[in-house]
């Protein structure tokens, strides 16, 4: 299925979510690395990218807005398993968070999830992530369950969170 760009004014941040390629993948490390996330890294974004079954989107700064020179704002990762949604990575530089760029690029895997029929979307999120949790729930996810020492570095519980498919507030 095919995902245009689409160009969204976020609280006077302009953005535009779009399919994240080969060319973004620099700049998605170095925000992943920037965030603390678990570490995927290069080869394994480039793997999905190559597989061509991940949902993979990037939120990209106008130009003006853009810091230092890097374009991209935050990413998303998921992917569809049956009827079900999964969401691997959602980041957002630090910088521009709290303009509802993950709320968006949130919005725009699920709508694409959706289309691609799944009924329910799932994810992990460190129990510690109150800010990750708020935004999860914002967009109808809900705690459904705990995976003890999920994470490393620091070694930490993860949150199992759900939501349903469909129409989004």
């Amino acid at each position: 299925m095919a995902q245009r760009e689409a160009a969204v004014q976020l609280d006077n941040y302009p953005v535009s979510i779009r399919r994240m390629t080969e060319h973004d993948l620099l700049e998605v490390v170095e925000i992943e690395q920037t965030c603390g996330l678990s570490p995927w890294g290069w080869e394994a974004y480039h793997a999905e990218l190559a597989q061509g079954s991940a949902i993979m989107f990037v939120a990209l700064a106008s130009p003006e807005l853009a810091e230092d020179g890097h374009a991209l704002a935050g990413y998303i990762v998921a992917r569809v398993i049956s009827d079900e949604l999964h969401v691997n990575n959602v980041a957002v530089r630090p910088r521009v968070r709290r303009h509802r760029i993950g709320t968006e690029l949130l919005h725009a895997v699920l709508r694409h999830g959706a289309a691609l029929g799944s009924q329910a979307a799932w994810l992990e999120v460190r129990a510690g992530n109150r800010a990750a949790q708020r935004l999860y729930e914002s967009c109808c996810f809900q705690v459904v369950g705990r995976r003890r020492n999920y994470y490393s570095f620091p070694v930490e519980d993860a949150l199992i969170m759900n939501a349903p498919v469909g129409p989004l507030p």
